[in-house]
C-alpha cells in the first residue's frame, strides 16, 4: 500500500468524520429541535396561532439562510488558511465574517419593524392569521443579530476543526429558551408572544457566547472593510443560492396558506421536520467543508475526492435510516404538535413524500458540503436556480392552480431534490471541483479546471 493510500485512508476514515459530523449533528439540531417544540406549545393555543408561527417562522428562516450563507462561506475560506497551516489567518477570517453578520442582523432588525407586518400579511393572504404573524415576526426580529453571530462563530470553528465548543455555544442558550417558550406562552400568559421572546433570548446569548471566543483568541478585532469586501464578493453565489431557497419555500407556504388553515398548519409540521432532518443529515456536510477545505488548502486533491466519495454513502445510509424513522412516525408524529384532526389528515397527505426524498436528500446535501468546501460555489449556484426555476416553483404554483392541495407542493420538492442529485452526481464524477491552493480560486478559474 502506497504512502498515498495511507494518508487518504487515515484522513479520509469514518472516524475522522464522524469525529467532525457528531459535534456538528448536535449543533444543528438544538435550533430545530427547539423550534418543534416551540411549534407544538403554540400549537396547543389554537389554529390561528400554529397559523401564525407557521407564516412568521418563514419570515425568519430567511434570516437563517442569510446565516447559512454567513457560515459556510467562512468555513470554506478559514479551512483552506487552516490546512495550509496559518490558523490566525483562519481565525481572522472569523473576525471579518462576525462583523458583517452583525451589521446584517441590525438590518433585518430595522427591516421587520417597517415592512414585517406588511410580508406577513402578504404570505398569510390577510386576516387574523396575519396580524398575528405580524406580531410575532416584530419581536423575533431582534433575535437576528445573535443568530447570525452564531453562524459565523460556528464557520471559522468548524474552519479549524472544532466543533465541540460550538456545542456548548448553541446547546445550552437553546435549552434555557426551551424552558422558558412554555413558560413565558402559559403560566406567565403572554401567549403567542412568548414564544417569540424566548426565540430571541437563546438567539442573542448564542451570538454573545461566539464573539467572547473570537476575544479569546487575542487576535485583531478591528473590522476591515476591504477583507469583508471579498467576503461579500466570495458570496455571492451562496447568497443567490439562499435566495432561490427562500423564494421556494415562501412560495410553498403562500400557497399553503391559500389552501386554509389547516393545510398551512400541516404544511408548517411538514416542512419544519424536513429541515430538522435536513440540518441533521448537513451534519456529513459540515465534515466535508471542513475536511475538504483543508486538504485542498494543503493541495492534497485525492484526499478530498476520497472524502467526497465516503461522505455521499454516508449520506445515503443516514437518509435511508431517517426515512424509516419518519415512516415508522407517520400516524404519531403530527399528533405531538396539535390537537386538531383537519391538520393531522393534511400531514398525512405530505409523509409520503417527506419518506421518500429522505435517503436522496442524504447524498445533496452531503455533496452540497464537498462543494462549498472545495469553493465550487458558481456551480451550486446554477444548479439551485435551476432546480427552483425549472422545478420546484412551477409545480408549487401549478398545484395551487389545479387545486391540487398539499401533495401538489410536496410533489415539487421532491422534483426539486431529484435534479440537485442527478446534477451533483455529474459533478462528482468529473473532479473538476477539486482545485487545490490556500486561499479558494475565483469562479472563473475553477470553470477553467
Amino acid at each position: 500500500m502506497s504512502q498515498s493510500t495511507v494518508t487518504t485512508d487515515r484522513v479520509a476514515s469514518p472516524r475522522r468524520i464522524a469525529a467532525l459530523a457528531l459535534p456538528a449533528l448536535v449543533v444543528l439540531a438544538a435550533e430545530p429541535l427547539y423550534i418543534l417544540v416551540d411549534t407544538a406549545v403554540v400549537g396547543h393555543l389554537g389554529r390561528v396561532p400554529l397559523a401564525a408561527v407557521a407564516v412568521g417562522g418563514t419570515v425568519m428562516t430567511l434570516t437563517a439562510w442569510l446565516g447559512t450563507v454567513v457560515a459556510y462561506g467562512t468555513t470554506g475560506r478559514a479551512a483552506r488558511r487552516f490546512g495550509a497551516g496559518d490558523r490566525a489567518a483562519a481565525v481572522a477570517e472569523g473576525v471579518q465574517s462576525s462583523w458583517l453578520a452583525l451589521g446584517v442582523g441590525l438590518l433585518v432588525v430595522v427591516g421587520m419593524q417597517f415592512g414585517g407586518g406588511a410580508l406577513a400579511g402578504a404570505l398569510a393572504g390577510g386576516g387574523e392569521v396575519g396580524q398575528a404573524a405580524a406580531e410575532w415576526l416584530r419581536i423575533a426580529a431582534f433575535g437576528a443579530p445573535g443568530l447570525l453571530l452564531a453562524a459565523a462563530g460556528n464557520g471559522w470553528l468548524r474552519g479549524v476543526q472544532d466543533t465541540r465548543r460550538p456545542l456548548f455555544f448553541v446547546v445550552g442558550p437553546n435549552l434555557l429558551s426551551a424552558v422558558l417558550c412554555p413558560v413565558l406562552v402559559y403560566p406567565v400568559g403572554m401567549g403567542l408572544i412568548g414564544s417569540a421572546v424566548a426565540n430571541v433570548i437563546a438567539q442573542t446569548l448564542s451570538g454573545v457566547l461566539f464573539a467572547a471566543a473570537l476575544v479569546a483568541e487575542r487576535v485583531a478585532l478591528r473590522p476591515r472593510p476591504r477583507v469583508i469586501r471579498q467576503q461579500l464578493v466570495l458570496s455571492r453565489d451562496l447568497l443567490i443560492r439562499g435566495v432561490a431557497f427562500q423564494a421556494s419555500f415562501l412560495s410553498a407556504t403562500a400557497v399553503a396558506a391559500r389552501f386554509g388553515a389547516a393545510t398551512v398548519g400541516a404544511h408548517q409540521i411538514a416542512v419544519q421536520l424536513w429541515f430538522f432532518a435536513a440540518l441533521v443529515l448537513d451534519a456529513l456536510a459540515i465534515a466535508a467543508q471542513a475536511l475538504v477545505g483543508a486538504a485542498l488548502g494543503a493541495g492534497d486533491a485525492a484526499v478530498a475526492r476520497a472524502l467526497a466519495r465516503r461522505i455521499a454513502w454516508f449520506g445515503a445510509v443516514c437518509g435511508a435510516a431517517f426515512a424509516g424513522l419518519a415512516l415508522a412516525g407517520a400516524g404519531v408524529v403530527p399528533t405531538w404538535f396539535t390537537p386538531e384532526q383537519a391538520v393531522h389528515e393534511q400531514a398525512l397527505v405530505a409523509w409520503p413524500w417527506f419518506v421518500a426524498m429522505l435517503p436522496l436528500a442524504g447524498v445533496v446535501f452531503a455533496l452540497d458540503g464537498v462543494l462549498i468546501g472545495a469553493g465550487d460555489i458558481r456551480y451550486l449556484r446554477n444548479l439551485t436556480v435551476a432546480g427552483a426555476l425549472g422545478g420546484f416553483l412551477p409545480a408549487i404554483w401549478l398545484a395551487y392552480a389545479f387545486d391540487l392541495g398539499l401533495g401538489g407542493i410536496w410533489a415539487g420538492l421532491m422534483l426539486f431534490v431529484v435534479i440537485r442529485l442527478v446534477a451533483l452526481l455529474l459533478r462528482l464524477r468529473s473532479g473538476a471541483w477539486a482545485v487545490t491552493g490556500a486561499v479558494q480560486s475565483e469562479p472563473s478559474t475553477q470553470a477553467r479546471a
